[in-house]
């Protein structure tokens, strides 16, 4: 289907560029243009002849002899505009709509206005076209040919048409039917998914392989779990590809990606592995963990503060986003950790270092903020995605709602902890005093902190040292006051309890990565939320739950769908009909549609 270049430019006005989102722009409210022998409760057309026209200071008076109820009624124009004034002319008859009020026997159209086109009702647009375009816009394009030759299946058409078309019953308006929304939900995941697929590109890969891993995995002091499986063989497979690997693994928090992560290298052998994460101390964390599990592999670090060395002798190297500025070797397999903490400027950037002309290196990204399984089955559509929703091993966090009144409770519990030889991370929503959110910021709380007890520690996002105080707290402290820079990433094994501290202004997918700090050896875990609010749902919901991805969907729930989608491919506020809590299904069939699956 071609568009004229007058459709286009009514398209860009839109913000659309296919049909199938033309249809998805339902109206608003309808219009009953058909002639009835009663007064109706809405706008409704009249057959009238003009009796007589009287011109007030800032009126019109009409009198009107309505044929199709059988008497006369008022006509009344507030503010008449020029043009207004050549509609009503004595003795014509013709078609007037407008909503009539009857009071005392008297009855009155407001601001009636001439039309043409009677016997249909009509669907009003919100839209930035006038009314009228948008009528015409709509009737011209909207058809059951230019549908499917969109690709949208010949189940949903009908009922997409039903709700611009043929309406035979104002009563259908009031609330769209079970298949015109079913149908609304497929053509908003069918458009979405389609673009997405479009933005796909596939490079030939710099190497392909037949990998295992499972003599690596025999001699691991433990057995991986199902899940951790499931992801390392899907990276296996990619590997035999000879398309360049892009893949997503989203786990838990404690689901044990950096096995992942260590066995995609361990695959990869004798082919060299990059892996960037966003700190040095979570590239540090991951240093050690692979000098321990990939003992034969010469392994590298690079940081701003080590010295540049020639990377070319080793097998995998580790580093942050000074990566970016040394001489890297030929790699096969790029990684990043934490990926939404860089920049797509950043991580693609890596990815070219090693890219050989068209050819690309296999190329994995992980995330420790999970997903609701329905979203990630429509991230699909442009960048696999692997999930591991299990731990190795379950935690035992209690976690609470406590308000001013449990503070006393609080400080004993954090005695007892500290006498047991374990650590607190208290966390605060600011750095500097604001009288506008009602709580205590870093600066004001410290105080307390230093005066009641030792061995307290303080860091924020814009402290330069945060990363030395990190690991001097994690030998020698007792209390770490933070904002939520210690969300993602650090280890701090003797960390038994999280206090966060105006819990209802963080998001829960934040809240469930702060309690993912507590409880990473075993330990019995703890973590309180402290509000102001005497209630929250939202809250007492997140306390019942340790699943990252049911919180997930709760975050769902009580957020927008876009503003989820935004921290993972910055294109929020697509999903008006979507329920990514249910429609599962639905994402199933536009898969299958698309040639996804």
């Amino acid at each position: 289907m071609q568009l004229t270049k007058e459709q286009e430019a009514k398209f860009k006005k839109l913000g659309i560029s296919s049909v199938s989102e033309l249809s998805l722009i339902t109206p608003h409210s309808y219009e009953d243009y058909r002639l009835h022998s009663s007064i109706s409760q809405n706008p409704q057309v009249i057959d009238a002849t003009v009796e007589s026209v009287y011109r007030a200071t800032n009126s019109i008076q009409i009198t009107f002899y309505v044929h199709n109820l059988g008497y006369k009624i008022q006509g009344v124009l507030f503010r008449p505009k020029p043009y207004m004034l050549h509609q009503f002319q004595v003795g014509q008859r013709d078609y007037y709509f407008g909503k009539i009020e009857c009071k005392v026997g008297q009855c009155t159209m407001a601001m009636p206005r001439k039309v043409s086109q009677i016997g249909e009702i009509r669907p009003k647009y919100k839209s930035p076209l006038r009314g009228d375009v948008m009528h015409r816009l709509v009737g011209e394009l909207l058809n059951k040919e230019n549908l499917l030759a969109e690709g949208v299946s010949l189940k949903y058409v009908e009922a997409l048409l039903s709700i611009h078309f043929n309406i035979a019953d104002i009563s259908q308006t009031k609330e769209f039917s079970s298949m015109q929304i079913e149908a609304l939900k497929y053509t908003e995941l069918y458009v979405y998914m389609k673009i997405l697929s479009a933005k796909r590109r596939y490079f030939s890969s710099l190497v392909s392989k037949k990998a295992s891993y499972k003599a690596w995995s025999r001699k691991l002091p433990f057995a991986l779990t199902k899940e951790q499986i499931t992801a390392i063989e899907d990276i296996q497979n990619d590997f035999a590809k000879d398309v360049a690997a892009k893949r997503m693994v989203v786990g838990d928090v404690g689901s044990g990606k950096t096995m992942v992560i260590l066995a995609a290298a361990f695959m990869m052998m004798p082919y060299k592995s990059i892996l960037m994460a966003p700190t040095t101390i979570l590239a540090n964390q991951l240093y050690e963990e692979a000098l321990k599990f990939l003992p034969h592999i010469k392994i590298a670090l690079v940081t701003n503060k080590s010295k540049k060395v020639d990377l070319s002798g080793y097998d995998f190297i580790i580093g942050t986003h000074a990566l970016l500025y040394r001489d890297l070797p030929d790699a096969a397999l790029v990684m990043v950790d934490e990926q939404h903490r860089f920049g797509t400027l950043q991580r693609n950037l890596l990815e070219k270092l090693v890219t050989q002309g068209e050819k690309k290196p296999h190329y994995i990204q992980f995330s420790a903020t999970p997903i609701p399984r329905t979203l990630a089955m429509i991230e699909s559509a442009h960048i696999d995605v692997s999930l591991i929703t299990s731990t190795p091993f379950k935690k035992d966090i209690d976690s609470r709602v406590i308000h001013k009144k449990d503070f006393t409770n609080l400080l004993q519990h954090i005695r007892d902890e500290i006498e047991k030889n374990n650590q607190i991370l208290i966390v605060y929503p600011l750095v500097k005093e604001s009288e506008s959110i009602g709580y205590q910021s870093i600066d004001e709380a410290r105080i307390y902190w230093e005066k009641n007890f030792n061995g307290v520690y303080v860091t924020h996002g814009k402290d330069k040292d945060k990363e030395d105080v990190l690991l001097d707290f994690r030998e020698n402290g007792k209390i770490l006051i933070a904002t939520t820079v210690v969300e993602v990433g650090i280890s701090l094994p003797r960390l038994s309890s999280v206090v966060i501290v105006a819990a209802e202004r963080l998001g829960l997918s934040t809240l469930h990565q702060l309690r993912g700090r507590v409880s990473r050896t075993g330990l019995k875990g703890y973590c309180y939320l402290y509000t102001n609010q005497d209630k929250s749902q939202r809250l007492d919901e997140f306390v019942k739950t340790s699943s990252g991805f049911e919180i997930a969907n709760l975050d769902l729930k009580y957020r927008k769908s876009g503003d989820l989608l935004r921290g993972i491919n910055q294109s929020g506020g697509q999903f008006k009909w979507i329920d990514f809590a249910s429609d599962s299904h639905i994402v199933q069939e536009v898969k299958k549609d698309l040639l996804l699956v």
